[in-house]
């Protein structure tokens, strides 16, 4: 952290800037541009002959080569699809991730206003989700396509047969089935974004535990290197996650801002892919269960003491557990597929048993049609938005601005442990107690 002991912080002055690889390679290729023309010596008569050299080709670095992909398949391979059909990076920089949590915190304060300034939104609404579902326009084509026909009907001889059979049936029983699934649907999945937002503010609680812990009971060495670690132990665990939060983007922003791990510490998990899995993740928990022990060893805590530490480290890596376990496995994708087969049925049908009851040939009316025509479009918004919105809280930790807000968490727990490291306590005129000698088995403080 950049309010504890910085003995791994490098100064600014250590680095001398040199020219760049690509201006090397450039002034290399003038010099030998220039010598093509030289002269040769005869040790005997002089200058004897020009001799004209062949131009030298020098190869640019590979970094500096550009792809020779078209635009559009790169553009697939750095994106993905959210749920709503819009698209969005796989791997957002440090800056479109903090633009992305703003707007997020802000839609948050949203839910306190009142009905017309709700209605004024279409950010982190179900309106860009609806306008590009292809179901809804599928719905609406179907019922305009149906009126149109109803229009252009001379006499009441030419009404179909499907008008008298439609008459007879009840299309609202298959709604109402629709309608159970989706709330079901969603009572689920709002279950489990439930849960892994109570499984991230637990993470931040253990941790703000072990630092609590750490900055009274351990010398200030020990303490920095366990907060360290838990911090950057959280960090990882949710870039671990292969989500928008990418080691690149999200834990190096905040390992420089924060000096999470030193240089030696990144080389002995660069074995381990960060980016993927918790396998970085479980060893800085490791990492500070094993100061915890050697804490023990040392005569700063006792076995009560050190078993209170480990409690809440093996929390955090509990809690953090329970969102990898939820992020395995979301709901089955038979039950979403059986859901959107059921509404890509369903909403032409309805729309086509509206369309023949708004009348047929002279018993048309303009009334009618526009009033069955927002039923029908109210009824796709009620079926595609329930849909739409059980699948954004099937993934928590997304860039939607629906999902959890997991830069804030990982800032907020930053500056609680700042708080907890730094500050000066109630004994600061208080004579502290020296640390207790190896082998003693109770930590005591002047109060």
């Amino acid at each position: 952290f950049p309010y504890f002991a910085n003995s791994h912080k490098q100064s600014s002055n250590e680095f001398v800037v040199g020219p760049s690889p690509k201006s090397t390679i450039l002034s290399i290729n003038r010099s030998i541009l220039n010598m093509q023309t030289s002269v040769s010596f005869d040790n005997n008569i002089g200058v004897t002959e020009e001799v004209v050299t062949e131009p030298v080709v020098v190869e640019k670095d590979c970094a500096a080569t550009t792809s020779n992909k078209p635009k559009r398949i790169l553009k697939k391979e750095l994106s993905v699809r959210r749920s709503d059909g819009t698209w969005s990076e796989k791997q957002p920089s440090w800056l479109s991730i903090k633009e992305i949590e703003r707007k997020r915190r802000k839609i948050l304060k949203r839910v306190e206003l009142p009905v017309w300034r709700i209605l004024t939104y279409v950010s982190g609404t179900c309106v860009k989700g609806i306008a590009l579902d292809p179901v809804i326009w599928l719905t609406m084509a179907t019922y305009a396509g149906v009126r149109v026909a109803s229009r252009l009907a001379n006499d009441d001889a030419d009404i179909p047969v499907a008008v008298d059979l439609l008459s007879k049936s009840d299309i609202n029983v298959l709604g109402g089935f629709l309608s159970f699934f989706l709330v079901l649907f969603v009572n689920q999945t709002n279950t489990r974004f439930l849960e892994m937002y109570g499984f991230s503010k637990a993470c931040s609680g253990r941790t703000q535990d072990v630092a609590g812990l750490a900055s009274t009971q351990l010398p200030l060495d020990l303490a920095e290197q366990i907060i360290r670690h838990m911090n950057a132990a959280q960090i990882a665990g949710y870039v671990g996650l292969g989500g928008p939060y990418s080691k690149r983007h999200f834990f190096d922003h905040y390992n420089k801002e924060f000096n999470l791990m030193t240089e030696e510490e990144m080389d002995q998990i660069s074995h381990l892919d960060m980016d993927s899995g918790s396998d970085v993740l479980k060893e800085l928990v490791t990492w500070c269960q094993r100061d915890v022990g050697a804490a023990k060893k040392a005569g700063y805590i006792d076995s009560h003491e050190a078993t209170e530490y480990h409690d809440r480290i093996l929390a955090f890596r509990a809690a953090m557990d329970g969102i990898y376990d939820y992020c395995d496995q979301p709901p089955h994708f038979f039950y979403i597929h059986f859901l959107c087969l059921l509404s890509a049925f369903y909403l032409p049908l309805f729309a086509i048993d509206n369309a023949y009851s708004a009348g047929w040939g002279s018993e048309t009316s303009w009334g009618i049609e526009v009033l069955n025509g927002i039923i029908v479009l109210l009824q796709c918004v009620f079926v595609v938005g329930l849909r739409l919105l059980g699948q954004k809280m099937v993934d928590p930790y997304g860039d939607d601005f629906e999902d959890l807000s997991v830069t804030t968490y990982v800032e907020t727990t930053l500056h609680i442990c700042k708080i907890i490291f730094t500050t000066n306590g109630s004994n600061l005129n208080q004579s502290v107690v020296a640390p207790p000698t190896k082998g003693s088995s109770v930590h005591t403080s002047t109060f």
